[in-house]
């Protein structure tokens, strides 16, 4: 947590209301996305109870399971998200455009730049807290190896084929999620925290009646105390006000109102099964279907506070300026897109159990060079994120009060201007250390030549100065200019290359599919306590 985050939390505790800790939204919102709020039962995380789902905010689909146990209904359940899901998908990935790709040339080994297709948008997920992010993922690793009756004949419940295909994509969301950065499938209360800082935990932020109660309270009232009645505030039958926003259910609502209409159901359907005329099972159906409507109602009840808080704060996220780099990051998940749609056209299998060495390591170094691009870009877009780093010594701004222009050694002398810089922050500075400044969208970089005062620094200006031996207009600072240097690179770099996953050596389990060199030990009583 950053010097200003905890300033903004200690403010927030005394004036009772959330503080900004961003000033412009640090991801993309699409004009048009896919809520998601789902509910599951209490102490079975895969069986889903039911679930809120759309992209219009005022005709959601409600999708409910009235006997989670029941495999066909589950079947049934997830058979309807998925053509709810599937085709809000679909309507992105027909929609492209040109673009350019570099890729590695199989008969030359050269670096080319190839034109391919990239959708021209991606359809994007909105769940209402971090919970929700992990049922996408294991509802999609339930599904994406669902057997189809075309696949396996004799598969003892063959699934629909939409089903696999939405696990796919469930799958897939789930992983694009842990990149830092990425917008496919967001958790509210992630970005709401990412933008506001509140005087309760972060576990207590994952509430997210709580934390639009810190963000934007009513009228009147203090933030810490809206966000109290919105956790424990109960009605006269004991029941929340606010739901907690899903997946989880309160133990009251599950003890004095779930259980009971889920019985009623299962024995207005045993009666039907058991009538013997028409005339009885007319009558015992309407039962079933009062029963089967009362669990409807009481799953509207807890999950569509939820829906409508989701939609209140999108509503205080869009009220933010987009940062800048949002777009450039939103692009990259664009390319995410249209690499799973091609890989699902192509017929490809689904996605492992299980990543082989190269694919995990793979995965590992892109997430920590994303999560450091995504730290610098923030910094650049937000003059509040970029105080957090100056404060921290890795960032410092000042004015320039002397420019000499000099020239290196050599044959060609290139231009190396000394920059003197006057500036109050403390940065972490060594000799001869690189630090960086933003010149048209692009870092330039300069060295550290040394310190004349307190606060004074001289530095040299190495790049993006032309290629003449004169600096071109606007690349060399002036005096008077007032500019923001950072210890910090503004482009991250690649890591060292692995190898290909067929080339995984021996220590690391070798190529995938290829078998143990040697057998584990079998378990024993003695393993076993």
């Amino acid at each position: 947590m950053s010097l200003i985050t905890t300033l903004a939390r200690l403010e927030a505790v005394s004036s009772g209301r959330a503080q900004p800790t961003a000033t412009v939204r640090h991801r993309h919102l699409s004009e048009r996305p896919l809520v998601f709020v789902p509910l599951t039962t209490a102490g079975e995380a895969g069986a889903p109870l039911g679930a809120l789902v759309g992209t219009d905010r005022d005709a959601p689909r409600l999708l409910v399971v009235p006997q989670p146990r029941d495999r066909d209904l589950r079947f049934s359940f997830l058979a309807d998200l998925a053509d709810t899901v599937l085709p809000y998908l679909d309507s992105h990935a027909e929609s492209v455009e040109a673009a350019e790709r570099t890729e590695t040339d199989p008969e030359t080994g050269k670096r080319v730049k190839v034109e391919v297709e990239l959708c021209a948008d991606a359809p994007q997920l909105i769940v209402p807290s971090r919970a929700g992010l992990d049922l996408v993922r294991l509802l999609g690793r339930s599904m994406r190896f669902r057997r189809t009756a075309e696949q396996d004949p004799e598969a003892p419940h063959p699934a629909p084929p939409r089903i696999p295909l939405l696990g796919r994509w469930l799958t897939h969301y789930g992983e694009r999620s842990r990149v830092p950065g990425s917008a496919l499938l967001l958790a509210l209360t992630d970005v709401l925290s990412r933008h506001w800082a509140t005087g309760q935990s972060g576990l207590e932020d994952q509430h997210l009646g709580a934390l639009l109660a810190w963000i934007d309270p009513p009228d009147g009232t203090r933030g810490d105390e809206a966000a109290r009645g919105a956790e424990l505030a109960r009605d006269a039958a004991g029941q929340l006000l606010c739901p907690p926003a899903g997946p989880a259910t309160d133990p009251a609502f599950d003890n004095k109102l779930l259980a009971p209409a889920i019985e009623r159901y299962d024995r207005a359907r045993t009666a039907l099964a058991a009538a013997e005329d028409a005339l009885a099972a007319d009558d015992r159906l309407a039962a079933l279907t009062a029963a089967e409507r009362e669990v409807r109602d009481l799953v509207e009840s807890r999950t569509r506070p939820t829906w409508d808080a989701v939609w209140r704060g999108l509503d205080l996220l869009r009220a933010l300026p987009q940062g800048a780099h949002a777009e450039e990051r939103w692009t990259r998940d664009r390319w995410s897109f249209t690499g799973h749609r091609d890989r699902v056209l192509a017929g490809e299998p689904p996605q492992p159990r299980r990543d082989d060495a190269v694919t995990a390591a793979n995965k590992l170094a892109a997430r920590e060079r994303e999560q450091a691009r995504l730290e610098a870009q923030e910094a650049l877009d937000d003059p509040l994120v970029m105080a957090g780093r100056r404060l921290a010594g890795e960032a410092f701004a000042g004015e320039v009060t002397d420019v000499v222009l000099a020239y290196s050694e050599g044959k060609r002398p290139s231009p190396r201007p000394l920059v003197t810089v006057r500036t109050d922050d403390r940065p972490h500075l060594a000799e001869r250390a690189r630090v960086y400044r933003s010149l048209g969208g692009k870092p330039q970089s300069a060295e550290l030549v040394g310190q004349e005062a307190e606060g004074v620094l001289v530095l040299r200006v190495l790049d993006r100065m032309g290629r003449g031996r004169e600096p071109e207009p606007g690349s060399v600072p002036e005096k008077g200019d007032r500019l923001c240097f950072t210890l910090f690179e503004h482009e991250q770099r690649g890591g060292a290359k692995l190898p290909d996953p067929q080339d995984t050596p021996w220590t690391h389990g070798g190529p995938p599919g290829e078998p143990a060199p040697e057998a584990p030990d079998t378990v024993t009583e003695e393993d076993v306590l």
